[in-house]
């Protein structure tokens, strides 16, 4: 087997301009029926897209995941978590009773899930909040926050969406949460990571090609925050035409890492260009690489 390596010649660090930064705070409830080797409840908590909290029906405990959630939290804090989620441990798990009613559903494997959160942008202080529900990997229940209403995206949730949007100070008290309660926390939650979740880690790039007429993959590693973006260009124009894009995926050490591929050469040498949004100074990183195809063959 032959594997082309290109030559990579890293040019310069180039400061662009200056943005506003979204933060954001994430719940995740999944509950599950008969799911082999899986917790049948569980509860994640994200900041930034960085977890900091966990909850899971093997255990009964509410723990924190990150250093400074621990360091500004007590013990009797999270011992009252873990008894708020024992009950919705239990409530998740008629939840899936009802759902397989509505639906006409025997018992055997089945998943119930509720995402909700809030986003906040610390520039110009707008305040966005989302919840919805989800069965067997469809959405089920939508909450509109503009209309402050519930939304079925199935015809089985009509009666639930009803009942729950004549309740008018129940979603009174559901917006104020959203408005006010989650970007509280959410701000609260950014202080305490500060150090953390404001740093800048710059990735480490390399590219591969296994033959001559494989597509060139670039891949790129170690990078923190998720905000980033990836380009292929020729002669100074942006590729897109046979460009595959990957999904920015974690690493397992807290940063991330990410992929593009495109399907042909063509015997040009290209520019690319990484972009990364800088949290803690507000502005973007272009990392610059001259990528040619003068390049040796390894065999293996």
């Amino acid at each position: 087997m032959q594997i082309k390596l290109f030559l990579l010649l890293f040019t310069q660090i180039t400061i662009l301009s200056f943005f506003s930064v979204t933060h954001s705070l994430k719940y995740f409830y999944t509950a599950s029926s008969q799911v082999q080797n899986f917790p049948e409840f569980v509860i994640v908590g994200l900041v930034d897209d960085v977890q900091i909290v966990k909850y899971d029906s093997i255990t009964n405990k509410t723990e924190p995941t990150q250093d400074w959630m621990r360091k500004n939290s007590d013990q009797v804090c999270w011992i009252e978590e873990s008894i708020t989620n024992l009950r919705s441990q239990y409530a998740y798990k008629v939840n899936i009773e009802i759902a397989n009613f509505l639906y006409s559903l025997s018992s055997g494997v089945h998943v119930y899930q509720t995402m909700y959160g809030c986003e906040w942008d610390d520039e110009t202080g707008e305040v966005f909040g989302y919840h919805q529900y989800g069965y067997d990997g469809e959405d089920w229940i939508i909450w509109d926050m503009k209309e402050n209403r519930w939304i079925a995206a199935k015809q089985q949730a009509v009666i639930t969406t009803n009942r729950w949007n004549n309740n008018r100070a129940k979603l009174e008290r559901h917006k104020n949460y959203f408005n006010q309660i989650c970007p509280e926390w959410l701000k609260k939650y950014v202080d305490y990571g500060r150090s953390s979740l404001m740093r800048t880690d710059l990735p480490s790039v390399s590219f591969l090609q296994k033959s001559s007429s494989s597509p060139v993959s670039c891949h790129a590693t170690g990078f923190y925050p998720n905000r980033a973006e990836m380009f292929w260009r020729k002669d100074g124009e942006e590729v897109h035409d046979g460009v595959v894009k990957g999904e920015i995926l974690p690493n397992n050490d807290g940063t991330f890492q990410m992929s593009r591929t495109i399907s042909t050469m063509d015997s040009f040498s290209s520019i690319f260009t990484w972009t990364l949004s800088t949290l803690c100074k507000h502005i973007y990183i272009f990392l610059h690489y001259v990528l040619t195809q003068q390049s040796f063959l390894l065999g293996i």
